[in-house]
């Protein structure tokens, strides 16, 4: 009976991160992941906790126990950065993240700790690249997706440089952070345990706000200044990573600096480059044939293997070669254009703007509804009897074109938005 007891607190488990639009397809390599991170009983009633942000308060009346009984396991479970602990006026407010970007990175955020890394690096590559289910859930369902590509601004010319708003500068959201953190690459760090890391830096993912602080405060990440920040970014530009951040405009928790050897986002931008897995940048490179010298270099650099070389077809110097963008696969990120030693490549503005969500509600707002999971959001917190919680929920739908409006008001089949809809 305790066997079953158990694999039932693991299932729930998984059934409560399916609730969140970022969900984590069942499989065994899933449950083994969990086993790592959580005991038993922490499974069953991390499953229990809430999707919106919660107090000590609220988890103790779902476990049935006391306060201090609850707050005793929210503060083991967020010093091993399964929650995530907020401060709020002196008060400690809890946040179960999704697995990614979330508690899988964290995991390997920090090398050693009590956790078998390299196990769980081997169960991550089998999990994420081998079966390939959590990687097309996570980048590939909707519209509206997890992370955008940040364009690299030294490759800007002064007219493109007008069209850049300053959420779209990796440089803007350093210099306006009142808290930041590095932590190890997560991508960099698993693919150590596995003997395939390339030799770019692992201390240079970054982390912002409430999330940096609680990184920081359990040792997950490192605070650092806006000064270190900048370096790090120029340290970026040296190695040609490619900036990939949370796909907001205000709030930005998280960017990485990614390779295209190792890191998950890219990958996944290469293998279903069709779906659009990452949101490009408003720009894209264009090569001027008549300076390109077909050297390579902007293929070797490119992480997402958009550009290539092929013959440039002169009858007059037929070994002569040229670059060639594959733009059903660009990011837009401007790095083949750091490299290009003949200036033959430049960023063209798209003229249609990439469109980003405000901040972080509207964006998991906007993927409910695109994956058929926003009464996960009205129920499972019960959120139409939190006023803020409903205002902030509605806040998003009421701005939606009409077949997001009318996906929405289907999934919550509630004559109480139907109504309020019909008015607008």
């Amino acid at each position: 009976m305790s066997h079953h007891t158990i694999k039932s607190s693991y299932k729930d488990l998984v059934a409560r991160l399916n609730r969140f639009p970022q969900g984590a397809p069942p499989s065994q390599t899933l449950y083994q992941i969990l086993e790592l991170l959580f005991s038993p009983k922490e499974a069953g009633l991390v499953a229990l906790l809430p999707i919106v942000p919660f107090k000590a308060n609220e988890a103790a009346k779902r476990w049935k126990m006391s306060v201090t009984e609850a707050r005793k396991i929210l503060e083991e479970l967020s010093s091993r950065a399964i929650l995530l602990d907020i401060d709020e006026n002196g008060e400690s407010v809890y946040v179960l993240p999704p697995p990614m970007a979330g508690f899988f990175e964290f995991s390997l955020m920090r090398v050693g700790g009590n956790i078998d890394q390299k196990t769980l690096s081997e169960l991550f590559h089998q999990y994420l690249n081998v079966e390939e289910d959590f990687v097309k859930e996570l980048f590939t369902q909707g519209q509206t997706q997890l992370g955008r590509t940040f364009v690299k601004e030294q490759a800007l010319s002064e007219d493109n440089a007008l069209h850049v708003l300053d959420f779209e500068r990796a440089s803007h959201i350093i210099e306006t952070s009142k808290y930041m953190g590095v932590g190890t690459c997560y991508c960099r760090h698993k693919k150590m345990h596995l003997g395939e890391a390339c030799d770019a830096p692992l201390d240079i993912c970054m982390t912002f706000g409430a999330s940096a602080e609680s990184l920081t405060k359990y040792d997950y990440a490192r605070r650092i200044d806006k000064v270190e920040g900048m370096e790090l970014l120029h340290q970026a530009q040296e190695h040609n990573l490619v900036q990939f951040g949370e796909n907001v405009q205000s709030g930005v928790n998280f960017i990485c600096n990614c390779c295209g050897c190792c890191c998950e986002a890219l990958t996944a931008a290469r293998k279903f480059a069709f779906l659009n897995p990452v949101h490009t940048t408003n720009f894209i490179p264009v090569v001027k044939e008549e300076d390109c010298t077909g050297c390579g270099k902007c293929v070797d650099v490119c992480g997402v293997e958009a550009m290539s070389i092929t013959s440039a077809n002169n009858p007059h110097k037929p070994k002569q070669k040229k670059a060639v963008l594959n733009e059903d696969r660009c990011l837009g990120c401007g790095v083949c254009v750091n490299v290009c030693k003949t200036k033959a490549l430049s960023l063209k503005h798209l003229g249609k703007r990439i469109l980003t969500p405000v901040n972080g509600a509207h964006r998991a707002v906007m993927m409910a509804i695109e994956r058929g999971k926003l009464q996960n959001f009205i129920f499972d917190n019960q959120a139409l009897w939190s006023h803020r919680a409903m205002a902030t929920i509605l806040g998003v739908i009421l701005k939606l074109p009409p077949i997001e409006q009318l996906m929405a008001s289907e999934q919550i089949k509630s004559r109480y938005l139907g109504k309020l809809l019909a008015k607008y």
